[in-house]
């Protein structure tokens, strides 16, 4: 079986995709080939480099130029795109040639409290100031607008009364690096399985 090389694209400091390298650490036909970062001071960069995965750091000009995130990604034979915390819109020429082969994580239950400039501690302090009972994870395919791709799999968790954005965020976190990677696998092999290879 062709082995399916995943390339993380990340903004923040990288532990969703930390947990995703060591996830598929020892994987025989799933491997994490490449991690994108417009964050040179990302924790995930250094472990890249230590488990021998290609890293590479990238400004917003370049991210624009037309043609520039797909060229990369084709030479270094990526067949599936993870975001992970990466905050910038995937120009249309990759969506399009990666049809259902980009996933992102939200941490919220979609449709609730997404679209543009609904990240991270925003989307905690908007679940905390209205007063939802309950917050969760989405994880999606990815499509030219935020967060409304078609959605793969929602996990939820209660709020409590006491939780802050800070705790909140915690909690979510704790789901990301739990569910993220499993799902991830499951969509490789089931488009595997329905002769949808790579």
């Amino acid at each position: 079986m062709k082995t399916t090389s995943i390339a993380i694209l990340i903004s923040g400091s990288g532990s969703n995709a930390i947990n995703i390298i060591q996830y598929f650490k020892q994987n025989d036909t799933i491997n994490v080939a490449l991690l994108l970062s417009n964050n040179p001071n990302s924790k995930a960069l250094k472990t890249a480099e230590k488990m021998a995965i290609k890293g590479c750091v990238f400004n917003n000009e370049s991210f624009k130029k037309k043609g520039e995130l797909l060229s990369l990604l084709r030479s270094n034979g990526v067949d599936f795109v993870v975001l992970a915390g990466f905050l910038r819109k995937i120009p249309v020429e990759v969506v399009s040639f990666y049809k259902n082969k980009i996933v992102n994580i939200h941490p919220s239950l979609l449709p609730k409290y997404g679209g543009k400039g609904m990240y991270g501690m925003y989307v905690h302090r908007a679940v905390i100031d209205n007063k939802e009972d309950k917050s969760g994870i989405s994880i999606h395919f990815v499509n030219d607008v935020y967060d409304e791709g078609g959605i793969i799999f929602q996990q939820s968790i209660l709020v409590d009364a006491v939780d802050t954005p800070k705790s909140l965020a915690k909690k979510i976190q704790q789901l990301e690096h739990h569910h993220y990677p499993m799902i991830i696998e499951s969509i490789i092999k089931t488009s595997v399985i329905n002769n949808n290879e790579y």
